[in-house]
C-alpha cells in the first residue's frame, strides 16, 4: 500500500483511486475504512438502518464504498472536525460529503447556524410546501393586484394554522419594495382579516415580524420606520388591537430592534394628531376619499343590498370603506331609506343589526346615526308623511332587538306641539341654571346647588344635566381662574352620570364657534376643562374617544380640543399640573403642594391607626379633593401594614374600595409604587418581598386588583403582561 502520510496525492494517484472506487463492488469489504459521516449521537427512539453482519452500519454519501470493518472501540472512525484526525482515515482529503458539520470546539463553529439547520430539518413537509406556495402567491399578488384571486389561492392551500407565515412574508416582502406594494399589502391584510386569515394568525404574524426585526434591518435599513408604519396601519385598520403594542413590548428583549419598532409606532404614528388619516395616506391610499365620495358609495351599497339581499357582500363593502368614524352616515342613510321604502324596512334593519352584532358598526356610531335623523325629522316630514311616527317605530324595533340604546337618544315626541313645550321648558331651565351658577360663584355652596338641581331636574334629567354642564363651563370660561376652578370642583362634586357629562362637553364643542366670538381662547379653555374632568375622574380616558367620534373633519374644533386635551394629559406630572392650572382647591382653599398632601395623608392614617373611626378617615380622604392622588393613600397604608402588621389599615382600604372612594386604577397604581420601593423597604422589613406577594394575592382575591397585575424582578408593576 502506498504511503500518503504527507497529505498529498498526485493527479495520477487520484485517477487510480477514482478508477478503483468506480470498479469496486459496493457490497464488498474494502481494505480501507473511508468515511466522511459526522459523528453524532443517536436518539434511543430513532429508527436503525439495516445492519451488516457485525451489527453496525455507517453510510457515506461521498463514496459508494461501505465500511466493513468493525472495531470494539467506541470510536466510529469518523474524522474529527473534518480535518483528517481519525486514525486509519483520509478524513479531510476525501471528506467532501455535504452532511459534514463543524463541531462545537472548532473556532469556526456557529451555534446559531447549527440551530437554524436543525430547526429547518425538523420543519414538517407541509409547512415547507406552504412556505414555497405562500411566496409564489405574494409575488403573483404584487404583479396582478387581484385581492379576490389571492384570497381564493390562500384558502385553497387548506392550512390555516400556517397563515401567520403568510402575514410575515407579505409584509417583509412589501417592506423591501415601493409604496405601491406597501399599500397593496396593507389592503390585502385588511381584506383577508377574519374571512381568510383568523385574527390570532394576524397577531402571531406581526409578532414574528417584530422578533425578526434585527435580521430584517440587515437588508432593509429603514426596517424600524417601515415596520412601525405597518403595525400602526394594522391598528388603524382594526386588524391588530392596540394592546398588541404593550404585550409585545413586555415580551421582547429591551435591546432588540422590535422594541424600537413598537416605540416608533406608538409615539411616532399612533399618538400624532389626526393619525388615522395620516397613516392611511402615507403610501398613497385614500387620496381621493372625500365626504361626498364616501356618502355616494354608502348610498350605492345600500341600494345594491336592497336589490340583491346579499348581506355578506354588504358587510364587506362597509368594511372596505375604511371609515369607522363615519359609520353613523350608514345608519342614517339606511334608516331614511327604510322610512322611504317600507317594503325594504326589514332587510335594512337586519343589515344594521348584523353589523352591530359583529362589531362592524359600534354602538356610538349607531346612536349618532339615529340622533342625526332625530335632528332632521321635521325636514323629513315634508317628504315622508308621518316621518316622526315611522322613526319612533324603527327606534322601538331596534331597541327591542338589543342593538340600539334608546336611552342614549334625544327625546322624540310624536306631537310637535308637545316638543315645543319641551323646548320652552329647556329655555326656562337655562335661565334658572344661570342664576344658580352665578349665586354659586358668589357663595361657593355646593350643597345648595345640588339641592336646587334636584328640584329642577326631576323630569328630563339627562338632557337638563347636559344643559347645566354646558352653561356652567361657558359662564366660567368668561370669568377668572377662581370661577374656572370652582366650576371644575362643582362638576366633580355633583356626580352626574358619565353620559350626561359626555353630552355636556359635546354640546360645548358644538357651540364653540359661537363661543369663540366672545372667548377667543375657547379651544384652550375647553381642552383644559376636559383634561381636568379626566384627572378628577369625572370622565374616563376612553370617554374622550366617544366625544371625538362625534366630530368629523381634521380641522373641526372638536378634534382640536381633543388633541390638546390628550397632550395635556400625556405631559409629565400631568395630574398635579392640571389640578393647579386655576389655583387648585376650588373656592375654599388655595392649591396644596404635593408634599403637604403627603403629610396630611400620613397624619390621617396615623390617627386612624391609633384608634380613629373608619368613617372619619374616609371623610378626611374625600375632603383632600385629590382623587387622582389616592394611590398615595394605598401606598402609605400598605407600607404601614407590612411594617407594623396592622390589619386596621387593611380594613380602611377595604372600606375605601367598597364605597368607590379609591378606584381600582388607584389601587393598582398604589401597589405599583410599593413594588418600586421594595428594595428600600427591605432594609427595614427583611421579608418585604414575601409580604408584598401575599398582599397582592389577597387584594386580587378581594377584587381590588385586576388579575393581570404583577411586577417584575426589578420591582416595576406590569399590567397585562407576564411576570418576570
Amino acid at each position: 500500500m502506498m504511503d500518503f502520510t504527507d497529505g498529498y496525492m498526485s493527479n495520477e494517484h487520484q485517477e487510480l483511486l477514482r478508477s478503483a472506487s468506480e470498479s469496486a463492488d459496493p457490497l464488498s469489504v474494502s481494505a480501507l475504512q473511508i468515511s466522511s459521516c459526522p459523528k453524532s449521537p443517536r436518539s434511543p427512539n430513532s429508527p436503525r438502518s439495516p445492519k451488516d453482519h457485525h451489527g453496525k452500519q455507517c453510510t457515506s454519501k461521498g463514496s459508494p464504498l461501505k465500511n466493513g470493518r468493525h472495531s470494539h472501540s467506541r470510536r466510529d472512525g469518523c474524522p474529527k472536525k473534518g480535518g483528517s484526525g481519525g486514525k486509519g482515515t483520509w478524513g479531510g482529503l476525501l471528506g467532501t460529503d455535504d452532511s459534514y458539520t463543524i463541531g462545537p470546539h472548532d473556532p469556526n463553529y456557529n451555534s446559531n447556524e447549527e440551530n437554524e439547520q436543525l430547526s429547518e430539518r425538523k420543519l414538517s413537509a407541509p409547512f415547507v410546501e406552504y412556505k414555497k406556495k405562500a411566496t409564489i402567491i405574494v409575488e403573483e399578488y404584487f404583479a396582478t393586484d387581484d385581492v379576490v384571486s389571492t384570497a381564493n389561492e390562500l384558502r385553497d392551500l387548506g392550512m390555516p394554522s400556517y397563515n401567520y407565515y403568510f402575514v410575515k412574508k407579505l409584509v417583509s416582502m412589501a417592506m423591501d419594495r415601493h409604496d405601491k406594494e406597501k399599500e397593496m399589502a396593507a389592503i390585502l391584510l385588511s381584506s383577508l382579516y377574519a374571512d381568510v386569515i383568523d385574527p390570532p394568525q394576524v397577531y402571531k404574524g406581526f409578532s414574528k415580524l417584530l422578533e425578526s426585526a434585527d435580521d430584517l434591518i440587515v437588508d432593509i435599513p429603514d426596517t424600524v420606520d417601515v415596520l412601525a408604519l405597518f403595525i400602526a396601519r394594522a391598528v388603524v385598520d382594526d386588524i391588530l388591537p392596540p394592546a398588541f403594542l404593550t404585550k409585545e413590548m413586555a415580551s421582547l428583549p429591551s435591546d432588540s430592534k422590535g422594541v424600537d419598532v413598537i416605540r416608533r409606532a406608538e409615539k411616532g404614528y399612533l399618538s400624532a394628531p389626526l393619525h388615522a388619516e395620516t397613516i392611511e395616506r402615507r403610501w398613497g391610499g385614500s387620496k381621493n376619499k372625500t365626504v361626498e365620495n364616501v356618502k355616494g358609495r354608502i348610498n350605492n351599497l345600500l341600494i345594491e343590498y336592497v336589490v340583491s339581499g346579499d348581506k355578506k357582500e354588504a358587510c364587506r363593502c362597509i368594511k372596505d370603506l375604511k371609515v369607522p368614524f363615519f359609520h353613523h352616515e350608514i345608519v342614517k342613510q339606511a334608516i331614511i331609506m327604510a322610512m322611504e321604502r317600507r317594503q325594504a324596512e326589514f332587510r335594512l334593519l337586519d343589515l344594521l343589526k348584523t353589523a352591530a352584532e359583529e362589531g362592524l358598526i359600534n354602538s356610538s356610531q349607531i346612536s349618532k346615526g339615529f340622533g342625526r335623523i332625530i335632528d332632521t325629522v321635521d325636514d323629513l316630514s315634508l317628504d315622508i308623511p308621518n316621518a316622526r311616527g315611522i322613526l319612533q317605530s324603527l327606534i322601538s324595533k331596534a331597541a327591542s332587538e338589543g342593538w340600539l340604546s334608546a336611552s342614549s337618544l334625544k327625546s322624540l315626541s310624536l306631537d310637535p306641539k308637545k316638543r315645543s313645550l319641551e323646548d320652552s321648558a329647556a329655555k326656562a331651565f337655562k335661565m334658572k341654571a344661570q342664576s344658580i351658577i352665578q349665586e354659586y360663584f358668589l357663595s361657593g355652596d355646593v350643597s345648595e346647588v345640588s339641592h336646587c338641581l334636584e328640584s329642577e331636574t326631576c323630569s328630563y334629567s339627562a338632557e337638563l344635566n347636559a344643559i347645566f354642564i354646558k352653561k356652567l363651563i361657558t359662564l366660567a370660561m368668561d370669568r377668572k381662574n377662581r370661577e374656572k376652578e370652582m366650576a371644575s370642583v362643582l362638576l366633580s362634586s355633583l356626580c352626574f352620570p358619565v353620559d350626561d357629562v359626555v353630552n355636556g362637553f359635546i354640546m360645548l364643542i358644538e357651540s364653540a364657534d359661537d363661543t369663540a366670538l366672545d372667548i377667543p381662547v375657547v379651544v384652550e379653555d375647553l381642552a383644559m376643562f376636559l383634561a381636568r374632568a379626566v384627572v378628577d375622574e369625572v370622565l374616563a380616558p376612553l370617554h374622550m374617544e366617544d366625544i371625538g367620534s362625534q366630530f368629523f373633519g381634521p380641522d373641526s374644533i372638536g378634534n382640536k380640543v381633543l388633541q390638546m386635551a390628550k397632550s395635556l394629559l400625556k405631559a409629565r406630572l400631568s395630574g398635579e399640573r392640571i389640578l393647579r392650572c386655576w389655583g387648585g382647591g376650588g373656592s375654599s382653599r388655595n392649591g396644596w403642594a404635593i408634599e403637604d398632601v403627603k403629610d396630611k395623608i400620613g397624619k390621617l392614617l396615623e390617627e386612624f391607626e391609633s384608634g380613629g373611626g373608619i368613617r372619619e378617615a374616609c371623610r378626611c380622604i374625600k375632603e383632600l379633593g385629590m382623587p387622582f392622588f389616592h394611590h398615595e393613600v394605598v401606598k402609605k397604608s400598605l407600607v404601614i401594614v407590612m411594617e407594623k402588621k396592622n390589619e386596621r389599615l387593611w380594613g380602611l382600604l377595604r372600606e375605601c374600595f367598597s364605597t368607590g372612594l379609591v378606584t381600582m386604577n388607584q389601587m393598582m397604581k398604589g401597589f405599583g409604587r410599593v413594588a418600586e420601593s421594595l428594595d428600600d423597604l427591605a432594609l427595614d422589613v427583611p421579608d418585604a418581598m414575601k409580604q408584598f406577594i401575599h398582599y397582592v394575592e389577597r387584594a386580587k382575591t378581594e377584587g381590588w386588583l385586576d388579575s393581570s397585575f404583577c411586577f417584575n424582578s426589578s420591582g416595576h408593576a406590569v399590567e397585562n403582561g407576564s411576570c418576570l
